[in-house]
């Protein structure tokens, strides 16, 4: 399994590589290394799930730059499987989504596949020093994938994600350059402390770290505590890194570059966007910034909490007044973020666990979502709500499928979207017999209030818009509509199947998560057994 780990990551690049050499077969090489790319992570998947693992599993850990005790070490644990099983699940219908493209074929799939790598990469690594380097790699793929095959400005579109981004990125190094001074020599540790989890060694027993330290260690944790020579550094240290995740997220007021890039990436490009790029951000905190700054998170809670509020909120009424389909599934998107970060910042195991789901469920129904969009767009070559009606009576099946993605997108149960948001509500109120929250009831119960109004609003935006654009009579131009093809019918079904399973039987992605959640739980101080 260490092997089918690294493969996950390097595999990928390989056939990017293959895609440059072998040019007219770029589309079969990118699918089948995408289908082969899912089918390992699956066998990682079921060989995790059969063992006993509360910490990570299969670890590789080589020496990288020795000076800076930098190691090249990739493991899963119950945190980043789920996350890595829908990217390369994912991964697999965008290149399906992408086989009308014409245009440089090969090096968008070139690109693509290198994005992919990156995406793993992210997932996969447990030295915050790699995690830093795939996280940047994810990044430059995405802005030629915009820049070149996006719409009329693309450019625009293409620099302003590239900007926020990268702003974000130099907000996480400020901390790692942090990181490295405070964390040198700490309880005996040689060098920088770069390890974000504890492992287990070829020869060492679990939890033992050799010749590094887990910044989640006591010893280290220590360090940033209230209590610590290094509060003042941890406060700074934790809005930093907040802020650049919020950017990946998005979450208001660093959201306004995921409209544009929306509207203007191609439609496979907004569904891997949405659908995991935007979960590398929810992915930081949980792994980052609440787990090696906990006493900080406690500390600035509420501001962190209020974000999300406001970010689910703006998102909506955003959404609510949109006229381009597109633009409002994206400000949709922002909403539904709102959800995760609200969950993780008052730290209860219920809004904890339901804005990891609420990730998951938000790339399977935002990817199905945008490609929904992008079935209509190709057809019509507008986005103007006001422009459509009828497409329920003059493409039926189309309609049918369109009223899963739609609706597990809006939170209807029985679908994915409902497990996560009401999961993060009950939390959010919960947060009330905590001792941060006890303290703040008027705030639990604010935050609380709102976001749970936040559900209406998404449904008056979901309605609305599938009420001007599927219901009425049919317009004349949808005659000249080509029928819906077997693949864009294989991809709407497989993700809208998927929004079905995983609104049913939840506890798919809870038997992955629970025991690694209790251990977070556990070093975030939350009592597990509420």
């Amino acid at each position: 399994m260490t092997t089918m780990l690294n493969l996950i990551i390097f595999l990928p690049l390989a056939g990017a590589l293959l895609c440059l050499l072998q040019k007219r077969s770029a589309r079969q090489i990118a699918l089948a290394t995408t289908a082969i790319t899912f089918f390992m992570s699956l066998m990682v998947g079921l060989a995790y799930m059969q063992g006993d693992h509360a910490g990570a599993a299969f670890v590789t850990e080589l020496s990288w730059i020795p000076s800076l005790n930098v190691h090249y070490a990739v493991a899963v644990d119950g945190l980043s499987l789920p996350l890595l099983i829908l990217t390369t699940a994912l991964s697999v219908l965008v290149v399906i989504a992408s086989w009308k493209i014409e245009k440089h074929i090969h090096a968008y799939m070139a690109l693509y596949l290198f994005l992919l790598t990156g995406m793993a990469g992210v997932f996969l690594a447990v030295d915050l020093f790699l995690f830093y380097v795939f996280f940047e790699i994810s990044l430059l793929p995405m802005y030629f994938l915009i820049g070149v095959w996006g719409g009329p400005r693309k450019e625009y579109a293409a620099i302003k994600f590239f900007l926020y981004t990268l702003g974000g990125s130099i907000c996480l190094l400020i901390v790692m350059l942090g990181l490295y001074y405070t964390t040198a020599d700490a309880a005996g540790a040689t060098g920088a402390v770069w390890q974000m989890i504890p492992y287990e060694l070829a020869g060492g027993s679990a939890g033992s770290t050799s010749s590094q330290l887990s910044l989640q260690h006591p010893a280290v944790q220590s360090l940033f505590a209230s209590a610590g020579e290094h509060w003042k550094f941890a406060q700074w240290a934790f809005w930093l890194t907040l802020i650049a995740f919020m950017i990946k997220l998005p979450a208001v007021p660093f959201h306004t570059w995921l409209p544009d890039a929306h509207v203007e990436a191609p439609t496979p490009i907004s569904m891997i966007l949405a659908g995991v790029l935007l979960k590398m951000g929810g992915y930081g905190m949980m792994r980052i910034t609440w787990p090696i700054f906990p006493e900080a998170a406690a500390y600035f809670w509420i501001f962190a909490g209020g974000l999300g509020v406001i970010a689910i909120l703006y998102g909506a009424f955003c959404a609510m007044a949109q006229t381009d389909w597109k633009k409002l599934v994206a400000y949709s998107s922002v909403s539904h973020m709102g959800y995760v970060l609200l969950g993780v910042a008052v730290m209860t195991p219920a809004a904890f666990n339901g804005a990891y789901y609420q990730m998951i469920a938000h790339g399977i129904s935002s990817a199905m979502m945008f490609f929904l969009v992008g079935v209509v767009y190709d057809r019509a070559h507008h986005r103007e709500i006001n422009r459509f009606g009828g497409i329920f009576n003059a493409m039926p099946g189309f309609g049918g499928w369109s009223m899963v993605g739609f609706f597990a997108g809006m939170g209807l149960p029985g679908l994915c979207g409902f497990i996560g948001e009401v999961m993060v509500l009950l939390g959010t109120f919960d947060a009330a017999n905590t001792p941060h929250g006890s303290a703040n009831l008027a705030w639990v119960y604010a935050f609380g209030i709102l976001a749970a109004s936040g559900v209406i609003l998404t449904a008056g935006y979901i309605l609305w818009m599938f009420q001007r654009i599927y219901f009425g009579k049919p317009r004349p131009e949808y005659e000249q509509f080509s029928k819906v093809t077997r693949r864009e019918y294989f991809i709407m079904g497989s993700l809208g199947l998927a929004a079905i399973v995983f609104g049913v039987a939840p506890m798919i992605i809870f038997s992955m998560t629970d025991a690694t959640f209790a251990s977070i739980l556990q070093t975030l101080g939350v009592q597990v057994g509420r």
